[in-house]
């Protein structure tokens, strides 16, 4: 009986550990972001650095709700296949937009401040550390599915980067339709691409 309750222990020790905190997925995530960007040595291109932000921090980012959260009540009109094409469009308008601004990172500081819980919900607040002294607030908010911590929201300053492509998303939809929309959504990539 004892080898049985320390077998089972040593098992539920095992699982736990295998299941990452919000903050522990967070601070991996950037770190191997610091990592990629760090590395401008002329060592891996610049195409080949962009791909490994991409898929660095797609582990993390869960574009699906993104997409449903920043559609918001436009999301239950669509259709299944329109939702998929609608998270890829979004998904790869946020690698494009926000690649840049990552690849600029020019060792900045990141201070983990503190790690919320509200059920399956989480937020990581920290701050970035300009070499100046500049600071600025930047949050992840959190949601727990199939065990696994997923970002689908980010909060620079106070401002819910999901908030405000909703509101963006809205007035489209309210002036263009949802096609309209779409039709945005796949010029603007095609423009950051080219770039």
């Amino acid at each position: 009986m004892k080898r049985v309750t320390v077998l089972v222990i040593g098992l539920l020790l095992s699982v736990s550990q295998a299941f990452a905190t919000p903050l522990e997925d967070v601070k991996k995530t950037v770190d191997d972001v610091v990592r990629i960007v760090a590395d401008k040595d002329g060592k891996t291109s610049e195409k080949k650095r962009r791909q490994a932000l991409k898929r660095t921090i797609s582990t993390i980012f869960d574009y699906n709700e993104m997409s449903k959260r920043s559609l918001g009540r436009h999301w239950n009109e669509l259709a299944p296949e329109e939702k998929v094409r609608f998270a890829e469009l979004f998904a790869e308008l946020l690698e494009n937009s926000y690649a840049g601004k990552i690849e600029s990172y020019n060792n900045e500081k990141i201070v983990y401040i503190k790690e919320l819980f509200d059920g399956d919900h989480a937020e990581i607040k920290s701050k970035v550390v300009t070499a100046k002294r500049d600071e600025f607030t930047l949050d992840y908010r959190m949601i727990r599915q199939n065990n696994r911590w997923m970002v689908y929201d980010v909060v620079i300053e106070g401002v819910s980067l999901v908030s405000n492509y909703r509101s963006q998303f809205g007035r489209i939809i309210k002036s263009s339709g949802y096609a309209g929309l779409v039709k945005k959504l796949e010029t603007k990539n095609g423009e950051l691409k080219a770039l």
